[in-house]
């Protein structure tokens, strides 16, 4: 079959469109060509894929050919095997007949005889001539027609339809289309089944010796190239056992596909054809030629299937891999473009140009000069061009558009370091920047491997002295700031070793003259630059190698090694004539096309990738851009690409990289006189790890820094030194404050810089954590401070502030009129450790405030009442919250009523209070309790000045009472009450207030006020009763005396001073019937003291004594009570010793005696209530009756005596009162009685078991 290989070529390149044959039976074709062939091409047809799925295709193109055209010519059997896809797809009949006779005898047994071919796809046509206005030729071809459908149609299929030529029904196109469809779906079922029998056949004797790849690639395309025309747009895919078919036929069957339009399908044929191809030729067996040595074959053919006719490439029963691999690839690339997918296009093309340039360089030694790197960049540049002029920007999905941009870049890195490595060859290696990027990917790639390294021309001199002449003139350019590196390497490994090693007369001999003396580096890291020492060095090995050997004669000395020009000029010239590209070979003869050809990739390389994913690669080499541009001039230009890598290489923490481009970076900077990026750069020079630069080198940027920030710079700026200068709270618990409170705050400030800094200012920002509204408070250093390297304390001023928690926010600081800020917090390490580089995230807080709460507590240690008129102590409980007192100060205030025996000093003694809990009061002394810088004392004396105290330190953490002397001062007489009417004495009288006021803090910032209510009282509340009349008129007083404090009491004596109208009986001392003195009276208890009083008259006309109108009661007595729980002695009276030397106190209180209750004057008495029933609700006046039972004189009832206080009570379950509980009745002076009322309301039902209860006195 592959005698047929430039048949079937011509065929595939001619054969686009279906063929539809065309059997003119009645000669009708002229007449109805014109009508059919503008049904073309079928819009919208639906045909089987292989797995009986329709499958829709929008445009169909196709052609009818009658059957009598000599394309349509019978072929042998075995040319139909391999071309059958040539073959009509459906055949029409067309016929027509007016004579039903006619049809029988002739047209019926001709049809039978065209239609008796089982493999031919075909339906009728009847065409009627009969025009509409002739009814019997119209009824004659109507009968005509049925009895052709009844002889040719089945009820499976319909094979006939009727056009009338002329008025032809509106549907009788659609219902050719539809036979049209119908028959090429069953031609291609068939076809395609029968080429995946064949394949199968052919898989069957693939070991057998007769397999021809030929043959199964011509089937195998033809089958794929015939569907691409047919117009499907999805799969077919044929079963491939183990991917090893019998080639002959694949070529075919794609070939099938792509008449089909089947383009995935025919897609798929090829990649099954490519892993065919490729297991074939990695087969063991006889060796086959690889190709590649043909005039301009090193221009890939990636994208031109026709670049070589298939004859020109076949090898016995197979292909050449060099051509046939590309054309495969082409295949690919073309239907991959019809199916609008120039994404996959460059993703399988950068694979392939990888996975082939292995395959290039495992031929390497059988190619030309440096075949591969040529091929790959011809490769790499052909499908840039042809991707991303098929690529519509933008109308991708975001993932595809992001991975078309990668792969763009791809190739473009690709294409640039095999560019770069040709250049290096011919010597342009001294203007290709060593930086990262380039020494990683050079590094990496090998050398050439040809069998034998390419000789030096016979007049190549001159060019050898000029490549010699520049490599001595070539000196690296040298880093700003006197940095010194050791340049990147470019090479794998010495270009001059290597090239000699290929050489086929080395010889040991000449191994010393081979290296001139030099180094050798086994090691492979060995550079060109790197074995130049010095000038001088260079001049001498020079001078004496052109004495022993002179580069000029080189027939002299043919076994010498090749000097590094002469290789230059070698390689050179050999890639003059592997090049075949005269643009390419126009960007390697100049240095000045070279850099406008690595410019362009490298440009492009960069901005694919910065469209993609990988934006980190376009920023790495944007910086190979800058290179370029700082090399011409541009500096502008080179410091913005230098900016975005650096950025980029600090944002990823690659310092070691950071530090071979930030000094460019720099000197641009210094170049365009850019002061605030100046001294950006260096400071993170100086910010960076200090293993990779000298002490020396690193004081240069501290140098740079402090020069510039104490010049006069145009525009100053912030500068941020976060990376340089770090900062962060000491360790252990932040400081916590109350609300209100002042403080020192300490924090630790890293300097990364090499020497000791002055700077004018520093201060450090606080941000509350909590509260965002808050802002920002600076805190400055009073001083200016010198950061010395490495770990340094300072100590700022805290004002007042808000509660919340803060953190470290921006340290700013001044360097002369520099203004730097830093935002970085680092962690305090181990105390005796510089390292401030690592950092904390997030922030420890470094001060808490609190929010407002008690921090005092400031009440009365008294819990009853003290002495009236009595210097008492007055005892105040200070009880610090969690809070220092340390050097507050008490102001007292007393109200009225009070004064302070200032005379008398100040008690502070140590609060101990038994009925607290241990976690009550004491928890607040316990943390006190354990700090030993301040001793605490239990008792101390102070002085009031000026209404002040200030407390001593020991009492400014623990609980502590405060006792004062002060006086209440009343000038109220003590009035007793009668029995009859008891009334208790008002508190209200007795109630003192004392006005506090604490300050205390660090700056006695905080206050605390409070005002204490202090009772103040008598010792005795005295009640007087008659307890019993004599029959001679003598009285028995009874004085009742009720302790009104919480203390013991003690009577040494008592007398009573009368009033007006009563005497003493007996001794008229006024002293008691019985004198049962000392009379001790317990805390709040009673004590009686009987008298015997008559009735007396004062004497006329006795003017030394005044009228007495009260009684008055004179009491003697002692306290002995506790100043924490309330009255006891009095503070300017010294305690008792002995009985004798006691000082007793008096007491006095009014009273008022009047006539005794026991002789009855005053009778009250009840009416009865109404005869009538009562019920509930009904209202009920109640009557009641006051009589005098007796006259008294005018003089002997005192105006206070004419009225009569009365108050109800009554059951309250059963009555409701309705009127006055409580009340006055005035009383006349002469006898008689007085009726009164009050009202009540029966509240209940039932019997009524009581009245209402009333009570009089006399007033």
């Amino acid at each position: 079959m592959a005698n047929y290989l430039a048949h079937f070529q011509t065929i595939k390149n001619a054969c686009d469109h279906l063929v539809i044959a065309v059997e003119d039976v009645s000669d009708l074709w002229p007449a109805v060509r014109k009508g059919f062939e503008e049904q073309l091409p079928f819009k919208r047809a639906y045909l089987n894929n292989k797995t009986r799925n329709s499958v829709l295709v929008e445009k169909l193109s196709a052609e009818f050919i009658i059957t009598t055209d000599p394309r349509l010519r019978s072929r042998f059997p075995q040319e139909q095997l391999l071309f059958w896809f040539r073959e009509p797809y459906a055949t029409v009949v067309l016929v027509s007949c007016e004579d039903l006779d006619e049809f029988k005898t002739i047209l019926k047994p001709r049809l039978k005889l065209i239609v008796q071919n089982d493999e031919r796809e075909w339906f009728i046509v009847f065409v009627s001539k009969a025009h509409p206005s002739n009814d019997q030729a119209t009824k004659m071809a109507k009968r005509v027609y049925t009895r052709l459908e009844a002889d040719f149609s089945s009820k499976k299929r319909e094979r006939c339809c009727k056009l009338d030529i002329h008025s032809p029904e509106p549907n009788f196109w659609e219902d050719l289309e539809s036979k049209i469809m119908e028959s090429i779906r069953n031609t291609l079922d068939r076809r395609v089944q029968f080429y995946e029998d064949e394949i199968r056949k052919l898989s069957e004797q693939r070991l057998m010796p007769i397999w021809n790849f030929c043959n199964f690639f011509i089937l195998k395309e033809t089958f794929s190239q015939s569907l691409l025309k047919i117009g499907f747009l999805y799969g077919l895919k044929v079963s491939v056992r183990n991917n090893m078919l019998p080639d002959g036929y694949w070529e075919s069957l794609a070939f099938m596909f792509e008449m089909a339009h089947l383009h995935e399908d025919a897609l798929r044929e090829y990649d099954e054809l490519e892993l065919c191809y490729l297991e074939t030729v990695n087969a063991a067996g006889k060796q086959r030629d690889f190709g590649g040595t043909d005039q301009g074959d090193d221009q890939a053919a990636l994208l031109n299937p026709g670049n070589k006719l298939l004859t020109q490439i076949v090898q016995d029963d197979s292909f050449r891999e060099f051509e046939f691999r590309q054309y495969l690839f082409a295949c690919q690339s073309k239907l991959l473009f019809k199916l609008n997918r120039p994404f996959e296009v460059a993703s399988r093309g950068y694979s392939f140009i990888i996975s082939f340039s292995k395959a290039l360089a495992h031929h390497e030694s059988m190619l030309p000069f440096c075949m591969r790197e040529v091929w790959v960049v011809s490769a790499c540049l052909a499908l840039i061009n042809a991707t991303a002029s098929h690529y519509n920007d933008g109308f991708g999905a975001p993932d595809i558009e992001k991975g078309f941009y990668c792969v763009q870049g791809n190739l473009y890195s690709l294409c640039r370091v095999k560019f770069m490595r040709l250049a290096y060859l011919i010597g342009y290696g001294t203007e290709i920047e060593r930086s990262p990027v380039n020494s990683a990917s050079l590094s990496m790639l090998s050398w050439p491997m040809p069998t034998v390294w390419p000789p030096v021309p016979p007049d190549a001199s001159s060019m050898a002295l000029e490549k010699e002449k520049a490599i001595l003139q070539a000196t690296p350019r040298v880093k700003h700031f006197g940095i010194q590196r050791k340049p990147l390497p470019l090479e794998p490994s010495t270009l001059l070793r290597e090239a000699n090693r290929r050489r086929a007369s080395l010889s040991a001999g000449n191994m010393v003259e081979m290296f001139e003396g030099r180094p050798i580096f086994f090691d492979g890291s060995g550079s060109d630059a790197s074995i130049r020492m010095s000038p001088s060095s260079k001049v001498h090995v020079i001078s004496m190698t052109r004495t022993n050997s002179s580069p000029i004669n080189f027939e002299s000395s043919i076994d010498r090694p090749m000097r590094l020009a002469e290789i230059y000029v070698a390689a050179e010239h050999a890639l003059q004539q592997t090049i075949s590209d005269t643009d390419l070979w126009k960007s390697l003869s100049s240095v000045e096309g070279f850099e406008k050809k690595y410019l362009e990739l490298t440009k492009g390389a960069a901005d694919n990738y910065h469209h993609s994913w990988w934006k980190r690669h376009g920023v790495v080499l944007d910086g190979e851009i800058a290179a370029v541009c700082y090399k011409r001039g541009n500096f502008d230009l080179a410091a913005k690409s230098y900016e975005k890598v650096c950025a980029l290489y600090a944002g990823e923490g690659w310092q070691d990289l950071l530090a071979e481009v930030l000094p460019n970076l720099a000197e641009c900077q210094k170049i365009l006189n850019d002061e605030a990026g100046y001294l950006s750069s260096c400071v993170r020079l100086l910010s960076l790890d200090k293993s990779l630069f000298s002490t020396k080198e690193r004081q240069a940027f501290q140098s740079e820094v402090v020069r510039l920030a104490h010049s006069e710079m145009k525009h100053p700026v912030p500068l941020d030194v976060s990376s340089l200068i770090t900062f962060a709270g000491n360790p252990g618990p932040p400081l916590e404050l109350c609300d209100g409170d002042p403080g020192t705050l300490s924090a630790t400030v890293w300097s990364g810089f090499p020497d000791d800094i002055t700077l004018e200012s520093l201060s450090l920002t606080l941000v509350a954590t909590s509260n965002v509204d808050e802002g920002v408070k600076a805190l400055r250093s009073s001083s200016a401070p010198i950061l010395k390297p490495g770990r340094n304390t300072i100590t700022l001023t805290l004002p007042p502030q808000k509660p919340g928690s803060y953190v470290l926010g921006v340290l700013t600081g001044q360097i002369g009129q520099l203004r730097f800020r830093s935002h970085s917090f680092s962690k305090g390490g181990p105390a005796d450790s510089d390292d401030f580089m690592s950092y904390e995230k997030p922030a420890r807080p470094i001060l808490k405030v609190s929010k407002p709460r008690p921090l005092v507590d400031l009440a009365a240690a008294i819990s009853s009442a003290l002495l009236m008129n009595e210097p008492q102590w007055v005892g105040i409980i200070v009880r610090p919250i969690n809070y220092s007192l340390k050097g507050a100060v008490l102001y007292i205030d007393t109200g009225p009523g009070l004064k302070i025996e200032e005379s008398h000093p100040i008690e502070l003694e140590r609060h101990i209070d038994v009925s607290q809990s241990t976690t009550g009061m004491e928890s607040c002394d316990q943390p006190r309790k354990n700090d030993s810088s301040v001793a605490i004392k239990e008792f101390e004396q102070l002085i009031l000045q000026n209404g002040r105290i200030v407390l001593p330190d020991w009492a400014s953490k623990i609980t502590s009472v405060i006792w004062f002397p002060i006086c209440a001062i009343s000038d109220k007489l003590a009035r007793g009450t009668s029995s009859v009417m008891p009334q208790k004495p008002s508190i209200v009288d007795g109630m003192r207030t004392i006005a506090l006021k604490l300050e205390f803090g660090v700056s006695l910032n905080q206050t605390f006020d409070r005002t204490l209510a202090v009772h103040f009282t008598d010792p005795f509340h005295v009640s007087t009763r008659v307890v019993d009349k004599c029959n001679d008129g003598t009285l028995l007083l009874q004085v009742t005396l009720h302790s009104q404090v919480k203390a013991t009491l003690t009577i040494y004596d008592a007398w009573l001073d009368l009033q007006d109208g009563f005497v003493h009986t007996g001794r008229g001392d006024g002293r008691p019937t019985s004198a049962f003195f000392p009379l001790v009276i317990a805390p709040t208890a009673k004590a009686g003291i009987l008298f015997c009083i008559c009735l007396g008259t004062t004497i006329p006309g006795d003017d030394a004594k005044a009228p007495q109108p009260e009684s008055m009661l004179n009491i003697s007595y002692g306290i002995a009570g506790n100043r924490t729980i309330g009255a006891h002695v009095p503070v300017t009276v010294e305690p008792a010793r002995s009985e004798d030397s006691k000082q007793d106190l008096i007491f006095r209180s009014a009273l008022v005696l009047q006539r005794p209750v026991m002789d009855p004057c005053l009778a009250v008495g009840f009416l009865p209530l109404s005869s009538g029933g009562l019920r509930v609700g009904q209202l009920v006046t109640m009557k009641w009756r006051i009589e005098w039972l007796k006259d008294f004189d005018e003089h002997s009832i005192s105006e206070n005596n004419d009225e009569v206080l009365y108050e109800v009570n009554a059951n309250s379950e059963t009555w409701m009162i309705a009127g006055r509980k409580r009340g006055h009745v005035s009383l006349s002076k002469k006898q008689g009685f007085k009726d009164s009322y009050f009202y009540f309301v029966l509240a209940t039902g039932g019997r009524i078991r009581s009245s209402p209860k009333t009570w009089a006195s006399e007033r």
